[in-house]
């Protein structure tokens, strides 16, 4: 904040010495200044109080900056944004003073979270911008939910300044990955992961696009390989890969991942893992699959739990004797009676009427 007060005494004294500020206006200006240095907010405020200016003059658009400034320092940066805003709205301040205007009232409204705000202020000089203003631009329209205006930005910065920070390229990834266009942002990640081979974490993130788009089987070959590389990866970020492609609605990839890593040994088998992975096939309602996982649940821990979705998934499959053993090893395991009662009745009638129809054939 010191650089930003000091540069407003250095503007305004060019001001003044361009265009004759009033003296008096001129004055508070810079004891408000000094006040600001020495953190004496409530001076600075007294002495800017003090002038008054004329409506549509230099001076009332020099108090109302200074005043945005006092504002931003004391924390209030809706009263900067809105004074600052109407300062550099006067069109009085010179051009290479507006210039800079620009620029910190866009960097405070981005830190507002006011997108709309940055997208006036910059958009107009985008053409000749440079990477400062062009990359708070693409956040902004980012944040907009506009990102066919953020990613061209972005993608002619990166095309023009081929060493353009890693900042770019995370922006590049995200805002693709935003639009599901997972072979742009796939491309562009791994732009980051040639810059840093050794940070398992660039691996990771290329796994989880790669499941994203549904090829797990590029994720499972991404890990197998960042793992040939002597990079290790924590059982919950594996975890959360699978998990992500779940909450995507892709409980098919979802189970063909975690199924292959466990195969693997790069997560170990456990019932807990087990159960997901169950509970994974029968979302993608792949049952036969589902059925098998519960089935090696069920008799490996007795659950009852366990023992009731194998007789609902082979029930489901119109599998009744199957159903029905499950059902009576689930009641024996404890299971609610009256759960067990329903499946059962529902079951042993549609196995009875099986039966009719097999008769009816055979008359």
């Amino acid at each position: 904040m010191r650089r930003l007060f000091l540069l407003l005494l250095l503007l305004a004294a060019s001001a003044q010495a361009a265009q004759n500020v009033d003296p008096a206006v001129f004055q508070a200006l810079q004891e408000a200044q000094a006040a600001q240095q020495k953190g004496d907010h409530a001076a600075a405020r007294r002495a800017l109080e003090g002038v008054k200016a004329a409506s549509g003059s230099l001076e009332e658009a020099l108090l109302w900056r200074s005043r945005g400034y006092l504002a931003w320092a004391e924390g209030n940066n809706g009263r900067a944004i809105e004074l600052l805003s109407k300062a550099l709205a006067s069109g009085k301040l010179d051009k290479e003073v507006a210039a800079n205007e620009r620029l910190n009232l866009a960097k405070l409204s981005a830190v507002e979270g006011r997108h709309a705000k940055v997208v006036e202020l910059l958009a107009p000089i985008s053409a000749k911008a440079g990477e400062e203003i062009l990359l708070m631009l693409a956040q902004a329209y980012q944040g907009l939910g506009q990102h066919d205006k953020a990613l061209p930005l972005a993608e002619r910065y990166v095309q023009a300044n081929p060493s353009a920070a890693d900042n770019w390229l995370r922006f590049l990834v995200a805002a693709n990955a935003d639009l599901k266009r997972w072979a742009a942002a796939e491309r562009w990640q791994r732009r980051l992961l040639l810059r840093h081979p050794d940070e398992a974490g660039q691996w990771r993130q290329l796994a989880a696009l790669q499941q994203m788009s549904g090829a797990q089987h590029k994720a499972l070959a991404t890990l197998r390989t960042a793992y040939g590389k002597g990079l290790r990866f924590s059982e919950s970020e594996l975890d959360n890969l699978v998990l992500l492609a779940n909450a995507a609605g892709q409980p098919w990839q979802g189970a063909k991942l975690l199924a292959a890593l466990m195969q693997d040994g790069i997560l170990a088998h456990t019932p807990v893992r087990e159960e997901h992975l169950g509970q994974l096939w029968w979302q993608a309602r792949d049952r036969q699959r589902a059925s098998e996982v519960f089935g090696r649940l069920a008799a490996s821990s007795g659950n009852p739990k366990h023992w009731l979705s194998l007789a609902q998934l082979e029930l489901e499959q119109g599998h009744w004797r199957p159903g029905l053993e499950a059902l009576t090893r689930a009641e024996q395991a404890g299971a609610e009676r009256s759960q067990v009662r329903a499946w059962r009745e529902w079951a042993e009638g549609e196995l009875a009427f099986e039966r009719e129809r097999q008769l009816a054939r055979v008359d």
